[in-house]
């Protein structure tokens, strides 16, 4: 009987201490400045590239031998802009091959296998290049933090209590723990062209707890994160096609897409619902119209929304009469209100995921296609799109 005590004892301990790794919280970025144009205050740990479009930094964080769950927190606030742009949260997985940071140097080019056209190169994966990869595809929201404040109170309706100091975003990204651990560059992405720009706190949170873990293999990013990467309107023209290799047979894959339409103004692909087919191996596994059309819920993240009046009628109670009438009256309508192409001004855009069961090795083809709008002269249609598949390790 003792020896069964023992023994139960000695299972509980180690039961637990597989159970106990230590949670991390690992902050990478603090009040951070992304504009265009050089900062108040230089930060030697933080690479700044396209005029500090873009703000890398190198991470170091420990292994989790048995895998862990992982999420992201970005927060974000105007730091005096008062407009709307895309922004993603991404990882450099081979900083040793040709990446961000030897083409900003000027060491190398994107490799010709990469290119979609003559003006956007890095879209497609080669042998010894790697597009970034995703954690997070942001909007930011209409001057959130520098502009909530009273100056603008007549742009706030009555639903609204009051206008939120910043937007904080969450995700789990734990299909991703393999690229985020031991060490990395991890950066942020804002289509800025100000140079107040925005302020952003990032920071990755791992649980520890033990959580079956994945490989990832990157394919596309279409996102025009550096020189060399024009708007990505190759879309009109032709589907986006890319050949890849496996070296070996893999488990339980599933793809991850992110896309988001934009530009055009009121007639463009961001207010135009348009389907987005996905095809891997010859057999269809998205065929979506990516739309977002609640984003009149994001009202209290937009204080420098355009504004207009629209008529309307309202079915309410009179307090004199206690009847219910019909009344003509004019509601506020804010540009941060309208329905667009899977996005919202402050809303993060959620991967499509696609099983795709067991893959074996040898040539894979994936194709995306996207019967987008021509851009034109004034009208900027193009659509940031990014793919890369999930496996069992």
């Amino acid at each position: 009987m003792k020896i069964r005590f023992i023994a139960l004892c000695i299972l509980l301990i180690s039961s637990s201490q597989s159970f106990s790794q230590e949670q991390l919280e690992k902050i990478i970025f603090e009040d951070q400045q992304v504009n265009y144009g050089k900062p108040t205050v230089d930060n030697p740990d933080i690479i700044r590239l396209q005029g500090g479009r873009v703000i890398l930094k190198k991470v170091t964080v420990p292994k989790f031998k048995k895998g862990t769950d992982v999420h992201i927190k970005l927060s974000l606030r105007s730091n005096g802009d008062k407009w709307d742009k895309s922004g993603s949260c991404f990882v450099i997985t081979n900083p040793d091959d040709i990446s961000f940071l030897n083409l900003a140097e000027g060491k190398t080019k994107f490799p010709k296998e990469s290119y979609m056209n003559e003006k956007h190169g890095g879209v497609k994966a080669t042998e010894d290049y790697k597009p970034v990869v995703e954690l997070l595809r942001f909007m930011t929201p209409f001057g959130v933090g520098h502009y909530s404040n009273d100056e603008v109170k007549h742009r706030k309706p009555v639903y609204v209590p009051h206008w939120e100091k910043e937007v904080v975003w969450n995700q789990d990204i734990s299909d991703l723990e393999s690229i985020v651990s031991d060490t990395f560059y991890v950066g942020v992405w804002i289509d800025a062209w100000s140079k107040v720009g925005y302020k952003v706190d990032l920071s990755l949170i791992y649980s520890g707890r033990p959580k079956q873990q994945r490989e990832v293999l990157p394919l596309v990013n279409a996102v025009n994160y550096v020189k060399g990467q024009a708007l990505p309107d190759f879309f009109a023209n032709r589907p986006l096609e890319h050949k890849f290799v496996l070296d070996k047979n893999i488990k339980n894959a599933k793809l991850h897409y992110i896309t988001t339409g934009h530009g055009g103004h009121s007639g463009g692909d961001e207010f135009i619902k348009i389907k987005n087919t996905v095809i891997v191996n010859g057999k269809t596994v998205i065929d979506t119209i990516p739309w977002r059309d609640d984003c009149a819920s994001f009202r209290r993240f937009n204080p420098t929304s355009g504004v207009w009046l629209r008529k309307d009628s309202t079915y309410y109670r009179d307090r004199k009469t206690k009847t219910y009438k019909i009344k003509e009256i004019e509601e506020r309508l804010a540009s941060s209100d309208l329905s667009r192409s899977n996005w919202c001004p402050g809303s993060k855009v959620e991967p499509f995921v696609a099983e795709l069961g067991d893959l074996k090795s040898g040539e894979q083809s994936l194709t995306i296609t996207i019967p987008a709008t021509a851009a034109g002269k004034d009208k900027s249609n193009h659509w940031l799109v990014s793919a890369y598949i999930t496996y069992d390790k």
